[in-house]
């Protein structure tokens, strides 16, 4: 191995790290303000904190959110099974891309916070969170058609077994409201995955990135001023924490992927990735106290197990449509602005 390989890792190690003590920050931001005006000033900061990274890759930005379009324009989105759909042409426009993923990011960024408002714990909100690995694949077949391996099939099994070791505590009935928020923002980042792979798969990673914490941001601010929560005094309390869940997730998280994933092979990144629910228990028993049962770690590491598997390439024959990007289940599915932060 390289060292700049070994360097490459690093960075991607570093990245976990960072988004899973954001967790950390996103429980403590809660003591003092609410979620969308939390969301409303780190993505603000997160958006901010990418225009170097946008200066830095001027130039090299992709014209166009697709590739294959017909001759009147459209875009063409080929399904697994191998039939074709004409998109709009707005499909093509990146600032329009950029809307629509930050309209799912807002989504989900929006319900994963009010989760951990009602769970208090980051390893749990990471943990459940990071599900939405294994759904990807599951959700891609649903809507896009495409084939789900056996390595899909039983990573999901196993994340499925996680799950009930981590929340079925004392029958179903012990599965709490935190849970079930918590499992729905899984199922929204697949799906905003799946948004990204479908219209912005040819768009530069940081300009989609800057594009959609930008609308997620202004969706945020829009509701914290309906709903009368825009707190200074409270942002004031819980500076660092928006500080480091904005810039430490968007600028500084957002460079080192960059860095690494140039320098090592996808599938080892997407599992070095994958261990920002790892950082999330660490994080939180190191600066919160968190302490769960064995029953419970258990159930985090068949979960873990489970998003590392799905995230193995199958072998599949020439000519099946495969996903674009690392660091996501089933092959290679493209990611940009994270999750998931």
């Amino acid at each position: 191995m390289q060292s700049k390989e070994i360097g490459g890792m690093a960075c991607l190690a570093l990245t976990a790290m960072i988004w899973g003590f954001a967790f950390v920050s996103q429980v403590q931001g809660m003591a003092s303000v609410t979620p969308l005006f939390f969301n409303a000033t780190r993505f603000t900061l997160g958006a901010v904190s990418l225009l170097p990274l946008l200066w830095l890759r001027r130039g090299r930005a992709s014209a166009r959110a697709c590739g294959a379009c017909d001759a009147g324009g459209r875009p063409v989105l080929e399904l697994g099974d191998g039939a074709t759909v004409r998109l709009p042409k707005w499909a093509a426009n990146p600032v329009a891309v950029s809307v629509i993923c930050g309209v799912v990011l807002f989504s989900a960024s929006t319900v994963q916070q009010y989760g951990v408002l009602y769970s208090g714990s980051a390893g749990r909100s990471g943990f459940i969170t990071a599900l939405y690995i294994v759904m990807t694949p599951l959700l891609a077949f649903v809507v896009l058609r495409r084939r789900v391996h056996l390595g899909a099939v039983v990573s999901v099994a196993i994340a499925v077994v996680g799950f009930y070791l981590l929340c079925v505590t004392d029958g179903f009935g012990s599965i709490t409201i935190a849970d079930v928020v918590l499992l729905f923002t899984a199922v929204l980042f697949a799906a905003h995955i799946l948004v990204i792979d479908t219209f912005g798969r040819n768009m530069d990673v940081i300009v989609l990135s800057f594009g959609q914490i930008a609308t997620t941001a202004v969706l945020s601010w829009v509701g914290s001023l309906v709903e009368g929560s825009i707190d200074w005094a409270g942002a004031g309390r819980a500076w660092f924490a928006i500080v480091y869940a904005g810039v430490g997730s968007a600028g500084i998280a957002y460079t080192l992927q960059v860095v690494g994933q140039q320098l090592v092979p996808p599938t080892r990144a997407s599992v070095i990735m994958s261990l920002e629910s790892f950082f999330s228990v660490v994080g939180g028993a190191l600066l919160l106290g968190e302490v769960m049962t064995m029953r419970a770690y258990f159930g985090c590491a068949l979960i873990f197990v489970g998003t590392v598997l799905a995230q193995i390439p199958a072998k599949v024959p020439v000519g099946i449509p495969g996903l674009r990007k690392p660091a996501q289940p089933d092959g290679e599915m493209r990611v940009a602005g994270r999750r998931r932060r």
